[in-house]
């Protein structure tokens, strides 16, 4: 599997309660894309970016690479729900990823609308490419638009590449992955 190593900070702007004073909330983790308002991507992030997305406006999380992975942050569930937000796991092999996998991505996020989402995995491999399929299945985005997400972190191949263009097969959009 290809990995990035390097992290990026993407910074938010939090205003302080009763303060009327924005600070910034940083996501350290590997591939940040911001989708838009309420939906980002990203890589694994640290135990304290972690501990700071609920000031960040933040409502919830989906973690989709399985439990056991190196990198993983072994309390990341309980960081995230001590802080009132949800939390989801979608636990994708990442040598094997699967249609109902994907169902069950559009399912949680139909469930989670409207609120801010953070989706990440690893490296945002798995979570750019789920996230670039329901933008364009579901929400109806432009495959050229929604693509561009995907390309900023990799080129799926192999597996991936095949569960994407399967998928848009499947609902009869036509677009070259590159």
């Amino acid at each position: 599997m290809h990995r990035r190593t390097a992290a990026f900070a993407c910074c938010f702007t939090i205003g302080l309660p009763g303060t009327g004073l924005a600070q910034p909330a940083v996501l350290v983790a590997p591939n940040v894309v911001p989708i838009h308002d309420t939906l980002v991507t990203s890589g694994q992030p640290n135990a304290a970016s972690l501990a700071q997305l609920g000031a960040a406006g933040f409502q919830a999380v989906i973690y989709l690479a399985p439990a056991g992975v190196s990198d993983a942050v072994p309390d990341e569930r309980q960081i995230v729900e001590r802080q009132g937000l949800s939390w989801l796991h979608i636990p994708i092999d990442f040598e094997h990823p699967r249609d109902a996998d994907f169902d069950t991505f559009v399912r949680t996020m139909k469930e989670l609308a409207p609120r801010k989402v953070l989706v990440h995995c690893q490296v945002n491999m798995r979570a750019s490419s789920l996230v670039f399929l329901h933008r364009v299945l579901i929400d109806k985005v432009s495959p050229d638009v929604a693509y561009e997400a995907v390309s900023r972190v990799w080129s799926p191949r192999g597996p991936w590449k095949l569960l994407i263009e399967s998928q848009l097969r499947r609902h009869g959009v036509a677009f070259e992955l590159y």
